[in-house]
C-alpha cells in the first residue's frame, strides 16, 4: 500500500467513510476525495429537520469539513470538482473544476466511486417552474427555508420516508400540506395494512393524503402561485411543490467507463464492493446490492449501508489479509432495516415485507400481528406497539418485521434485526432474554410475544386464519352501497350456509361487541365459551377474533381441545380496522 494513490469520487457517507478508514489502515498512501458539491460530508437525513427548524444552525449538518480531513487524516478534499471521465486503460480520471471550468487529468492506483443518487424528477409539464423543489443537499434546504415565509400551502409528491418527514416539518412550520402518492399506500417499505396506520396518524395531525394520485402537470398562476393538475382531472392550488418520488443511482460515470451496470441502473459490485474493473470499487447509493433474504438485486439508498460499504471497500483496497492481519469480511448484502419518526410516531422495519416475498416467489411464509404495550400496563404511560412478524412456515426462520408506535419501537426492531442477521428463528425470539423493568418492558417483551405467537402456530397450538381470506370470502360480496343492516343480513346468510368456509366467533364482551364487530360474527364472550359450545358447528372451521388476539388465542386452545377446527385472526379487531379501510 505504501505510496499508492487512491482517488475517491464523492464524499457524504460512503466516500467519506472509505477515505477515513483507508487512512487508518495506511498512513503513507495518498488519498484524494473529489466532491461535485460544496460539502464533502453532511447529514442528508437531517435536511427535513433543518427546514422544520428542529436543527436551527446549518453548520450542525456538517459531519466533516475539508479542513478536518486535511488536518486529522491528511486527506485532500477537492470540492466543487466534477469527475467527467474515467480512462480505465490509463488508470486516470478527468476532473473539472466547477469554479472556473478548467479540467485536469489525475492518475490512480485504486479508484472508488461514491457518486450517490439523484432525485427522480417527474416527466411532467411545469416540473422546472420556480417553486418546485427537491431536497437532496444543503443548498436545496437553504432555498426552501428562504421561501417558507411566502408559503401557506405545499404539495409533497411522494409518500416515502423523506416525503413524509418533509411533510411533517413543513406542517410544523405552519403550512397546510397535501401528500400525493401514486400507489395505494404510503411508505413502500411497509405492507399496505401497516402503512394504513401511518396514513391515519398523519391525518390526525392535519396532513391531507391522496393515494393512487399522480400529478399530470404543474402550472404557474399570475400571482406566481402554482396549480397542480392531477391525473383524475382535479386541481390543487398551492405555493410550492416538493418532489420526493424516489432517487436513481448516479451511474453515468461508471456507464461511460464501461463498468457493469445492473438491471436497476446501479453499479454491479462483488462482495468486496469491487466493480467489474479490478482497480475500481463502488459504494453507497450508486450500487446494486443483494437482499440477504431473497437474494434479489436491489437499490437501498441509506447512509448506514453506505458507511459499512465504504469501510469494507477500504479494507480490501488496503489488502489487509496480505499484510498479515486477520482477513476482512465480505459484504453480506442489505437487510432493509430502517426507521422514521412522524409526529411522535416511530415507524420501523427490518428484513423483507410481504410484497417482496411474493415478488421473489417465496410463498412458504406465515405472519402474525400483535399490539402489545411498550411496557407493562400498570406502569403509567404505556403505549401500544403494532407489530407484524413474517417468518418461514417450514422452520420458523425470521424473514421480516414491521412495527409502529410512540415508544420502544426502534429497540424491538433492532433486536429482531440482530436475530435475522444471525439466522434466528421465532423460537429464538420466544426465548430471548431481554431487559425488564416496569418502565421499559414486560416479563414477556413484545419481541418475546411475537416469537411465542409464531412458535405456537408452528407447533400446531395456534392455527392462523389470514385476514385476506376473511375479506375475500365474505366482505367482498356486500355491495358498496348496501347499508350496515343489509351487509349483516347478507353475511349472516353466507355464514349460515353449510358450505361457507368458516363461522366467525367474537369472544369479546357483549359491550365491546356492541360498539363494533365484524358483520356476521357470533358473540360468545370467552368466559362463557365452554357453556355455549353447542352453538357452534363442528362441520365448519371456527375463526375466532377478539380485541388484540390474546383472548382469541385462549378460545382457540379451548375449542381445539373440544374437537373443533379452529383458527385465530391474529391481532384482533385492531388489525381488522386497517384491513376494513383498505
Amino acid at each position: 500500500m505504501t505510496n499508492k494513490r487512491i482517488l475517491i469520487v464523492g464524499g457524504v457517507a460512503g466516500g467519506a467513510s472509505c477515505a477515513a478508514r483507508l487512512r487508518r489502515l495506511c498512513e503513507h498512501c495518498e488519498i484524494v476525495i473529489y466532491e461535485m458539491g460544496s460539502y464533502v460530508s453532511f447529514a442528508n437525513c437531517g435536511l427535513p429537520y433543518f427546514i422544520g427548524d428542529v436543527i436551527v444552525e446549518e453548520d450542525k449538518l456538517l459531519v466533516a469539513t475539508p479542513e478536518l480531513f486535511r488536518k486529522r487524516f491528511n486527506i485532500q478534499v477537492c470540492t466543487d470538482s466534477e469527475v467527467t471521465e474515467i480512462d480505465r486503460k490509463a488508470k486516470s480520471i478527468v476532473v473539472k473544476d466547477l469554479s472556473n471550468g478548467a479540467s485536469r487529468v489525475e492518475n490512480y492506483d485504486a479508484l472508488v466511486l461514491a457518486t450517490g443518487a439523484a432525485a427522480l424528477w417527474p416527466d411532467i409539464e411545469g416540473a422546472d417552474l420556480p417553486g418546485v423543489y427537491a431536497l437532496r443537499t444543503i443548498p436545496d434546504s437553504r432555498k426552501i427555508r428562504a421561501e417558507l415565509d411566502n408559503m401557506r400551502h405545499a404539495v409533497v409528491m411522494g409518500g416515502g420516508y423523506l416525503g413524509l418527514e418533509l411533510a411533517e416539518n413543513l406542517k410544523k412550520r405552519g403550512l397546510d400540506v397535501t401528500v400525493l402518492q401514486s400507489s395505494g399506500q404510503l411508505m413502500p417499505t411497509l405492507d399496505k395494512e401497516m402503512a394504513r396506520y401511518v396514513e391515519q396518524h398523519i391525518g390526525r395531525h392535519g396532513i391531507e393524503c391522496r393515494l393512487n394520485c399522480s400529478a399530470q402537470a404543474i402550472l404557474q398562476n399570475p400571482d406566481q402561485s402554482l396549480t397542480v393538475r392531477l391525473q383524475d382531472g382535479w386541481t390543487l392550488a398551492t405555493d410550492a411543490v416538493m418532489i420526493s418520488v424516489g432517487v436513481k443511482p448516479r451511474a453515468e460515470l461508471a456507464r461511460q467507463a464501461g463498468l457493469e451496470i445492473g438491471e436497476l441502473g446501479g453499479i454491479r459490485v462483488d462482495d468486496t464492493m469491487r466493480s467489474s474493473d479490478p482497480a475500481i470499487w463502488a459504494v453507497g447509493d450508486a450500487v446494486e446490492v443483494r437482499n440477504v433474504i431473497t437474494g434479489e438485486w436491489q437499490l437501498f439508498p441509506l447512509a448506514g449501508p453506505a458507511n459499512r460499504q465504504g469501510r469494507l471497500a477500504a479494507a480490501h483496497i488496503a489488502g489487509r489479509e496480505q499484510a498479515g492481519a486477520a482477513a476482512e469480511t465480505t459484504y453480506r448484502g442489505v437487510q432493509g432495516t430502517s426507521v422514521c419518526g412522524l409526529f411522535g410516531l416511530t415507524v420501523a422495519a427490518t428484513g423483507v415485507n410481504e410484497k417482496q416475498l411474493r415478488a421473489a416467489g417465496m410463498n412458504d411464509y406465515e405472519k402474525v400481528y400483535l399490539h402489545p404495550g411498550n411496557h407493562v400496563g400498570y406502569y403509567p404511560g404505556a403505549k401500544p406497539i403494532r407489530i407484524k412478524l413474517l417468518y418461514d412456515s417450514r422452520d420458523g426462520t425470521i424473514l421480516g418485521a414491521q412495527a409502529l408506535g410512540e415508544s420502544g419501537v426502534a429497540r424491538r426492531i433492532d433486536v429482531i434485526a440482530a436475530f435475522i442477521q444471525m439466522g434466528g428463528t421465532v423460537y429464538d425470539l420466544e426465548e430471548a432474554e431481554l431487559c425488564y423493568a416496569p418502565q421499559f418492558g414486560a416479563t414477556k417483551d413484545p419481541v418475546n410475544l411475537a416469537g411465542m405467537i409464531a412458535a405456537n402456530h408452528l407447533r400446531g397450538n395456534h392455527p392462523l386464519a389470514r385476514w385476506e381470506e376473511l375479506f375475500d370470502s365474505h366482505i367482498q360480496v356486500v355491495d358498496d352501497n348496501a347499508d350496515q343492516d343489509e351487509a349483516e343480513r347478507l353475511l349472516t346468510l353466507i355464514l349460515d350456509d353449510p358450505y361457507s368456509r368458516a363461522q366467525l366467533v367474537d369472544v369479546r364482551t357483549a359491550a365491546e361487541f356492541e360498539r363494533k364487530h365484524i358483520p356476521g360474527a357470533l358473540n360468545i364472550p370467552l368466559d362463557s365459551l365452554r357453556e355455549r359450545l353447542d352453538e357452534l358447528s363442528r362441520e365448519r372451521e371456527v375463526w375466532v377474533v377478539c380485541g388484540v388476539g390474546l383472548r382469541a388465542y385462549n378460545a382457540t386452545r379451548i375449542l381445539q381441545q373440544h374437537g373443533f377446527q379452529v383458527k385465530n385472526l391474529s391481532g384482533g379487531m385492531q388489525t381488522y380496522d386497517v384491513f376494513e379501510e383498505q
